[in-house]
């Protein structure tokens, strides 16, 4: 029998998706009405001005008025919004910073306005109800929900409120979901990662968890907690757990690790949120990619990454991309972000409708040696040398090494293995093979005798989990970069192995 939330939740969801539909099927009209909506709000703010947002009537101003920039090009701006002063980058002032820790700029303080603020929360709302929409599955609303977040617990400057983006997002969650979520707002307020995660195992062990939601390390590390604790699979803790919503980085490498935790399959939600803005969700259970947002006050552009670092990239709009090109992405948006690089680059997977998915960071490549190496490629690599064997990898990362004690350059592996493979040298074969099928750069330099193949570095168990907690970054929305074009990274890892 359907429950009476059930069955409002599936009306609801029937409305939802004719609403996204609606915009899903006019992309480029639905995107300049957002550019000139955009360009009209902020032409008097200091932007604006500095900017002539008064004779921008097209993207080809815009380009020729507005450079791309990133957070550092930025930062003169958000500074003086961070002082209190009003009308810089948007009208008035945010109602919060969205605080991150930049790899090269310190503290960021990203600006969440009136306006961008409901994307945030409806994105993630629609991603739920599109999957019920779709799947007709609803049964899942009337169990518990757990959303592993950071703190909500916000602080304040100059009348602006500042905290983790997943701690604001959850002072926005609808009162029909509070009864079923969990952790609770006490134990979501712990800072330290892993004490809250010991306090979320307490509470949700004798609850009926039927949706689990957070980066996949992280969810995978409460995971490892519930089962030390009962010696059961997740599936059989919670036995109505049946959906898994994640973001922040690809799930194919943790998915064979995960499925052997919970011993099933579950369905699963792929999201894209940033700080900046929700860019995409999975809108079909059966497609590859997610559907880009294109009514959420976020204007896109795209820059193919192979031209990025060029000294003027040629900038393209929706209309013009293709899918299979790998774009650096750029936005501007209501939260007063102009032509400003996240730092991730997208892949389209389909242009009716757009969707994309994530291929990696701008910076996180290696070329080293001119191999173009990008994240997609060596997490492709290893679903491909993993498949059909018993091996699970628990995390990965790559870099250069480019002067060896003896011999060629070439790519260093480091793999935590959940359980090893029995021939090391087997593994990096076929990651080896794959990403040589991938990557014609890569082919020619190991042909060319330029790089000897990849080897394998084996990291001990936990050893990430270490590493990420020596240099602060343990839990909420941290991650290990798939690879780098240094050491910087690996070199930590090694003294913490």
């Amino acid at each position: 029998m359907i429950s009476l939330k059930s069955g409002l939740a599936k009306l609801f969801a029937k409305r939802i998706y004719r609403k996204v539909q609606k915009w899903a099927n006019n992309p480029i009209e639905t995107q300049e009405k957002v550019f000139q909506g955009l360009i009209a709000d902020a032409k008097n703010t200091a932007f604006g001005e500095d900017h002539d947002f008064k004779n921008i009537h097209n993207h080809a101003d815009f380009v020729k008025q507005v450079p791309i920039r990133d957070y550092e090009a930025l930062k003169d701006y958000v500074e003086r919004v961070v002082a209190g002063e009003e009308n810089v980058l948007w009208q008035g002032i945010p109602l919060y910073f969205a605080k991150t820790s930049g790899t090269t700029s310190g503290s960021k303080y990203i600006p969440i306005t009136k306006e961008s603020m409901p994307s945030h929360v409806e994105a993630a709302r629609n991603a739920i109800l599109l999957y019920i929409h779709e799947t007709g599955k609803s049964q899942f609303v009337n169990g518990k929900m757990i959303f592993l977040q950071g703190s909500p617990i916000l602080t304040e400057q100059n009348g602006i409120q500042l905290g983790r983006l997943s701690g604001i997002v959850a002072h926005y969650v609808p009162k029909y979901l509070q009864k079923n979520r969990l952790p609770s707002w006490e134990t979501n307020c712990i800072e330290d990662w892993e004490t809250k995660v010991d306090a979320i195992v307490e509470e949700t062990l004798p609850e009926d968890m039927t949706v689990i939601s957070g980066i996949p390390s992280w969810v995978q590390m409460y995971f490892e907690k519930l089962q030390e604790k009962t010696d059961k699979k997740i599936g059989d803790i919670f036995k109505n757990f049946n959906l898994f919503i994640f973001g922040g980085v690809n799930y194919e490498p943790y998915r064979a690790k995960f499925e052997n935790l919970i011993g099933r399959k579950v369905d699963s939600i792929e999201l894209y949120p940033a700080s900046e803005g929700f860019f995409a969700y999975q809108d079909k259970q059966g497609e590859k990619g997610m559907l880009l947002q294109l009514n959420s006050g976020i204007f896109y552009e795209f820059v193919k990454a192979d031209e990025f670092f060029n000294e003027s990239p040629k900038r393209l709009t929706l209309k013009d991309v293709e899918v299979g090109v790998n774009y650096v992405i750029i936005i501007s948006t209501n939260a007063g972000l102009w032509a400003y690089n996240i730092g991730d680059t997208v892949i389209f997977t389909s242009l009716k409708p757009y969707r994309v998915i994530v291929s990696g960071r701008i910076k996180h490549f290696i070329s080293a040696f001119g191999e173009h190496v990008i994240g997609k490629e060596v997490e492709q690599a290893m679903k491909e040398a993993v498949l059909d064997t018993d091996i699970m990898v628990s995390e990965f990362t790559v870099a250069p090494k480019i002067n060896p004690e003896e011999g060629l350059p070439y790519h260093e592996w480091f793999i935590e293995f959940e359980n090893e493979p029995k021939d090391l040298s087997k593994l990096a074969k076929r990651l080896d093979e794959s990403l040589q099928r991938q990557n014609t750069y890569y082919f020619d330099l190991i042909q060319g005798k330029v790089l000897k193949p990849l080897q394998i570095t084996q990291v001990k168990k936990d050893g990430f989990h270490e590493y990420m907690k020596s240099v602060g970054k343990l839990g909420g929305q941290n991650k290990i970069p798939r690879l780098s074009n240094d050491r910087k990274i690996v070199d930590k890892l090694l003294y913490v192995n």
